[in-house]
């Protein structure tokens, strides 16, 4: 299989309506994972905002000119007691089922790592379900360690 030229670049408003679609695609692969999502439609992320916010990266891949895949990196404020004051969150992870396999979310991630580190940022994280086999492997294949579980009791 011959692997697609894949172009990362920054999302821009025009990209919205594709990027509103992908978000309920996240949503709509999650909900097996988490009991406690809301039924009925809901949002995840303010994802213009973002695209506007010059201290948040989102960006989307691009194979022949069509947007296939996303991510974001935003700036979160770190518990008072660890050695980091902020750390870059990266988010809003999405490839179109058709690219999955090919090494695009890993280009996406290198280039919010790119970002992270240029905006200064040592530490970076991101969330995973615990059962979602398929998104950990991916993770960890691009140097993610697991780190902490959070439990829930109902």
């Amino acid at each position: 299989m011959t692997l697609p030229k894949v172009n990362i670049r920054t999302a821009t408003l025009d990209d919205l309506p594709l990027l509103l679609n992908f978000e309920q695609e996240i949503i709509k692969a999650e909900r097996p994972f988490d009991v406690t999502i809301k039924d009925g439609p809901i949002s995840y992320y303010d994802i213009a905002a973002m695209i506007k916010d010059p201290k948040a990266h989102v960006v989307v891949a691009e194979v022949d000119d069509n947007i296939v895949a996303s991510g974001y990196a935003i700036i979160k404020k770190a518990r008072h007691y660890l050695d980091h004051e902020f750390y870059a969150y990266l988010g809003f992870m999405y490839t179109d089922e058709d690219f999955r396999g090919m090494g695009i979310n890993a280009q996406i991630v290198e280039e919010l790592k790119n970002w992270s580190q240029q905006e200064g940022f040592k530490e970076i994280k991101l969330t995973v379900y615990n059962d979602n086999l398929p998104a950990i492997k991916a993770y960890e294949k691009v140097g993610f360690k697991k780190h902490i579980i959070e439990m829930r009791l109902t």
